[in-house]
């Protein structure tokens, strides 16, 4: 089916307002309690639960009760009255140590409260305070002793009352740091594990309470994966909404076979798919029941070590708006259908065939990718891949939990599992550190400083210093999107200077002070050279503003050789939650600054940055991809620039002599004052051996820029939606 190339996008990402999350109001049942632990070590015991509980008030008369908060069932829970002050607490029946508290909050959670203990209910000693919290799952270890425990909240994050889902009380030693010679334990209570042996109807229940909770959930702290066995399962549909990966966890895609449907839609948004940010999916193999399986996202979305038998439908029903996407390490036995997706790269795949497209399609190192035909179609195929090593993953080897780590390759095409294991290396879990939401930077770091890798589960994590990553081949690892948020401008994660470091699935928020970077590849001056065994930064995902009113003034910075980008979304928010965004709320300078030699990058997405938004100084660079979209606010054009020329998407230094660029987009939306001009949509210096092909800027009915590059090429003004190309520069 052919959709009109050129859609209207005047009203594209538009301020929304995200909607409470209404109550869960399926059942969790029996099959719930096999999948997954609580997070706390076996030292630990759970004194709260089925206790008597009283608080402060309750929502609705005769519902939302406190009782509903230590049931063990994270589809009830406790709601207040609309006000402060606010409190929730457990009698657990005779005075008891306590080492931890878990709080899964609803999205109306609280920002300033205390954890307070006592023996007789009436004269409190608070053993945890907080004025900065969003809420979440968080875990917090605590030290105090008292028969009474509750959650005494004075401020709100929301102005609607507070609301757990589960209150939980911890007796015993607790798991907060790294044991001396060891890691592994509990993935955490929020990864979901599925087992064929389970009925349909039951997996099909836990998904959909899960889906309910995340479909609108877009600037919420709830994540979760839903990870499947390896085994046959029948008559699913996984739908996936915000913060949700879903995953198999057999060695290949054939392992986990779904006679079903994962998919993702649009009609929280009513049939427009810009805003389907934040989910994935991974290392599974469907047969579609009607033939063809719906993934209609747009950022921060991968699509990775799929076995899709028959169609991919990468639209949502209706052919509404789609912004643009990423597929690696996949196979498409029918046709990729693009449809109204505006640019989309598909690596290192094998698909049957490709139908429509829009303003730029890519395909690096795709068996079945159409012929090059760029600007009309507009295909831009690589035929192979020059260096790439695919994403680390969770997996199950004998019945325990590993890390697969794919081998390094080079001049690579098709999918590295089609005709075998994927070659690699299988990491234990046994020497990972699992961090938990509310461990500090400094156990993270004791940790690695021990010798172990890293993996995050799911939930926010602040942090207040940096969490500095110093050993050569180390794996860092997020699962359902583990989030970040530095306190007090630090940078939250730095690289050294060394080989093989793998960080993967994370995504970093930027805090409310303003923080120089959100990660750093190696120091300022990194010289080494990696190219035998790069850093890979692969899913990794920045935000600046949205959720919080964040600050940073870059968000990605390589200073190391031979670094591998695959895949990020950075971006600086044009909507979310009341306060976060605006030109001089959510300031941010670039998304992305190269200094390292000989880097290479696949799938940049880099949006809506005040300043130059990448920024490459290195020479030796190459880049597969690039979707931006210039910065919707400035206030004009002197505002945004004092020569009234604003700021290139993509900007090559004066000084380098060497870099290759393909596939690449840059779009204005100037809906604060329309009238506002950029003057290019890329910048390069033209000394010859610096090379860009097939790239194009273009106006979304709203402001004008004036050339594609380097003053050349024609202006993409506001009455013509259509791309301005550029094939070869120079």
């Amino acid at each position: 089916m052919t959709v009109p190339e050129t859609p209207v996008h005047v009203t594209r990402r538009s301020p929304w307002r995200l909607a409470t999350v209404g109550a869960l109001v399926a059942t969790v049942i029996a099959g719930y309690a096999t999948v997954t632990a609580t997070a706390a070590s076996a030292a630990e015991t759970l004194l709260s639960q089925g206790k008597p509980a009283t608080a402060s008030s309750t929502e609705t008369a005769g519902a939302y009760l406190a009782s509903e908060a230590v049931d063990g069932n994270i589809g009830t829970r406790w709601a207040s009255a609309f006000s402060d002050p606010q409190w929730l607490q457990v009698d657990l029946g005779s005075s008891q140590a306590i080492s931890r508290i878990e709080l899964n909050w609803e999205t109306a959670a609280g920002k300033a409260f205390q954890i307070q203990v006592s023996d007789n209910a009436s004269a409190w000693t608070s053993i945890y305070s907080t004025t900065t919290s969003t809420g979440g799952n968080q875990s917090l270890t605590v030290s105090g002793t008292g028969r009474y425990v509750r959650m005494y909240g004075t401020q709100r994050t929301t102005t609607y009352g507070y609301s757990l889902w589960e209150f939980k009380v911890f007796g015993g030693t607790g798991d907060t740091t790294p044991p001396p010679s060891g890691g592994g334990g509990s993935l955490g209570s929020n990864v979901i594990v599925f087992d064929p042996s389970m009925s349909s109807a039951s997996i099909q229940s836990q998904a959909d309470t899960i889906f309910r909770q995340q479909e609108t959930n877009q600037f919420g702290t709830q994540r979760y994966v839903l990870a499947f066995k390896p085994g046959t399962y029948n008559g699913l549909n996984i739908q996936v909404g915000f913060y949700t990966s879903v995953l198999g966890l057999g060695q290949n895609p054939q392992d986990v076979r779904i006679n079903g449907d994962i998919t993702v839609d649009a009609g929280w948004f009513q049939g427009n798919a810009t805003q389907n940010f934040w989910r994935s999916v991974e290392n599974i193999s469907v047969y579609p029941v009607a033939g063809a399986d719906r993934w209609a996202v747009s950022q921060a979305a991968p699509f990775r070590r799929m076995d899709i038998h028959g169609d991919l439908n990468l639209a949502p029903n209706g052919y509404g708006w789609a912004s643009g996407g990423y597929i690696a390490d996949s196979r498409i036995s029918g046709s990729e259908g693009q449809y109204s997706q505006q640019q989309w790269l598909t690596r290192n795949s094998q698909i049957g065939s490709n139908t429509n497209a829009v303003w730029n399609q890519m395909f690096v190192g795709v068996q079945g990718a159409p012929p090059a035909s760029y600007p009309t179609p507009p295909y831009t195929v690589i035929g192979s891949t020059p260096v790439i090593r695919e994403k680390p993953y969770l997996y199950q080897t004998g019945g325990n939990y590993a890390v697969f780590v794919p081998n390094l390759q080079t001049n690579a095409s098709g999918a590295t599992w089609v005709n075998g294991n994927t070659p690699g290396t299988s990491i234990p879990l046994t020497q990972f550190y699992v961090a938990k939401p509310g461990d500090s930077a400094a156990t993270i770091n004791q940790a690695l400083a021990q010798g172990l890798n890293l993996i995050f589960q799911p939930g926010v994590y602040h942090v207040n210093q940096t969490i500095n990553v110093t050993r050569a081949n180390t794996v860092v690892l997020g699962l359902g999107y583990a989030t970040i948020i530095p306190d007090g401008g630090v940078t939250p994660m730095q690289v050294a200077d060394v080989d093989g470091v793998k960080l993967a699935g994370l995504l970093f928020d930027a805090g409310t002070t303003n923080s120089a970077n959100l990660l750093v590849v190696g120091p300022a001056g990194s010289n080494a050279s990696h190219a035998s065994n790069p850093t890979t930064v692969q899913d990794v995902f920045f935000r600046i503003g949205g959720s919080i009113a964040g600050k940073a003034t870059n968000s990605l910075l390589v200073n190391s050789n031979n670094t591998i980008i695959d895949h990020i979304w950075a971006w600086r928010a044009d909507h979310g939650n009341a306060g976060t965004y605006g030109w001089t709320v959510n300031t941010a300078d670039s998304g992305l600054i190269v200094n390292g030699q000989n880097v290479t990058a696949y799938a940049l997405f880099v949006e809506h940055y005040q300043k130059t938004e990448v920024l490459w100084n290195g020479n030796g660079g190459r880049a597969y991809f690039l979707q931006n979209e210039q910065p919707y606010d400035p206030p004009s054009n002197a505002a945004w620039r004092s020569d009234g020329t604003g700021y290139p998407a993509y900007k090559v230094a004066d000084s380098v002599t060497s870099h290759e660029a393909w596939g690449m987009g840059s779009y204005a939306y100037f809906n604060v004052n329309p009238a506002v001009h950029s003057a290019n949509g890329f910048q390069a210096p033209a000394n010859g051996g610096v090379r860009m092909h097939n790239i194009f800027t273009i106006s979304l009915a709203s402001g004008t820029i004036d050339h594609v590059i380097n003053n050349i090429g024609p202006a993409a003004t506001a009455d013509q939606v259509v791309p301005r190309t550029v094939t070869n520069f120079p």
